[in-house]
């Protein structure tokens, strides 16, 4: 989808940093399940250096910002659980529709 408008530009623009800090919130719970689990200090640790690393990777973290990558970021998110169907609600329901249609056909 390559017509964005610019409210769901703008309307992304503002929820992005909220999500994200959503989503980063929920993986510090995840490692302090990890620093408070069983094993020694030294498993611990590289256990939770090992899903660090991996977590970075994931958009609700690290994203290219950009108008054009906007709608494939939004399906990213939704993939990787970072938002939901809901956090959608304000976006045009052109937006909506379109990424409602990509998830469809992967489910």
């Amino acid at each position: 989808m390559n017509d964005i408008s610019k409210s769901d530009w703008q309307l992304f623009n503002k929820l992005l940093p909220e999500w994200q800090e959503r989503y980063m919130n929920r993986l510090n719970q995840e490692y302090k399940r990890i620093l408070d689990g069983d094993g020694s200090a030294a498993n611990k640790f590289w256990k939770l250096e090992k899903q660090i690393k991996a977590d970075r990777k994931s958009p609700g973290v690290l994203v290219e910002v950009s108008k054009r990558s906007m709608f494939q970021t939004l399906l990213e998110l939704i993939s990787e659980k970072v938002i939901t169907d809901e956090d959608l609600n304000g976006f045009s329901e052109k937006l909506r529709d379109g990424i409602n249609d990509v998830v469809k056909r992967f489910d």
